[in-house]
């Protein structure tokens, strides 16, 4: 459970498991409030990881040839 703790400046404070981290404020929803509990879901872009392994490769191949 993430629960929206306080604000500072342009970041709101996150507790998560008896801990907090900031996370960046322009990532929550505009009507997010002190106490609100945050649902998040996350995914993977298979196609954006793909890009960047190839943009690895790519650099890896060029600095040993």
């Amino acid at each position: 459970m993430l629960i929206i703790d306080r604000f500072e400046g342009d970041y709101a404070v996150i507790e998560y498991n008896n801990s907090t981290f900031d996370l960046p404020r322009s990532l929550l929803p505009n009507d997010a409030k002190e106490g609100d509990v945050l649902n998040i879901s996350m995914t993977i872009d298979q196609e954006k990881t793909k890009q960047q392994k190839d943009k690895v490769t790519k650099l890896m191949e060029d600095l040993f040839e």
